[in-house]
C-alpha cells in the first residue's frame, strides 16, 4: 500500500505600502482577497512602513491569520492600489475587490451592513443596529465598525453619530470629513 503524505499549499499575506493622492496607507491581501486597509503615517512613497502601523498589522493577523507567511508583494497588491487610487481621484464609486475579511458573526454582519451603504450617504450607528434588529446593541455595532479592516471598501466613513456628527474614524476624522466631501462631490 503506498502512502500519501498530506501536503498543505504555502498561505501568504501580500503586503505592502501605497502613497495615494497625499494619503499613506499600508495594505494586506492573501490569495482570497484584501484583508487590511489602513492609512498610515510615515513615507509610504519611498515604501517605508511605519513602525507603529506594521506593528498593527502583524498583531492583528496573528490571530486571524496564523499559518500565514509574509511577504512584500507590490504587485499581488496592484488591483486593490488601481482601485482605491481610482476611489480616491472620484472615478469609482463602488468596489469589486474580493475580500477576505474574518471576525465574529456579529462583526460580519455589521460590515455587510456597511457594504450596503450606499455611496456619498451616511447613516447613524443607531441605524445600523436598527438594520441588524440589534436595536440595543449601538455600542456593540460602534466597535464592530472600529474593528473594520479595510477602510474605504468596507465604508465605515459613512456611519455618523445620531446628531450627523463625525465621531470616530481610525483613519482619523480629518481624513473622515475628506472621504465624505470626496463622496457628495461626485454626486
Amino acid at each position: 500500500m503506498q502512502t500519501i503524505e498530506a501536503k498543505t499549499a504555502a498561505k501568504s499575506i501580500y503586503w505592502g505600502a501605497a502613497r495615494l493622492l497625499d494619503n499613506n496607507f499600508l495594505i494586506a491581501a492573501t490569495d482570497d482577497g484584501l484583508i487590511y486597509l489602513q492609512y498610515q503615517a510615515g513615507d509610504a512613497e519611498q515604501g517605508v512602513v511605519n513602525e507603529e502601523a506594521w506593528s498593527e498589522l502583524t498583531k492583528w493577523a496573528e490571530n486571524r491569520f496564523p499559518a500565514y507567511s509574509w511577504m512584500e508583494n507590490k504587485a499581488a497588491l496592484e488591483l486593490y492600489v488601481q482601485q482605491l487610487e481610482e476611489y480616491l481621484q472620484g472615478l469609482r464609486k463602488t468596489f469589486t475587490l474580493p475580500l477576505d475579511l474574518r471576525g465574529t458573526d456579529f462583526q460580519q454582519a455589521v460590515w455587510q451592513a456597511l457594504h450596503e451603504i450606499p455611496h456619498g450617504e451616511t447613516v447613524s450607528y443607531s441605524q445600523i443596529a436598527q438594520k441588524l434588529d440589534k436595536t440595543n446593541a449601538v455600542r456593540a455595532v460602534g466597535t464592530a465598525i472600529g474593528a473594520n479592516p479595510v477602510l474605504i471598501v468596507v465604508p465605515c466613513h459613512r456611519v455618523l453619530g445620531k446628531n450627523g456628527a463625525l465621531t470616530g474614524y481610525r483613519g482619523g476624522l480629518a481624513n473622515k470629513e475628506k472621504l465624505l466631501v470626496l463622496e457628495k462631490v461626485g454626486l
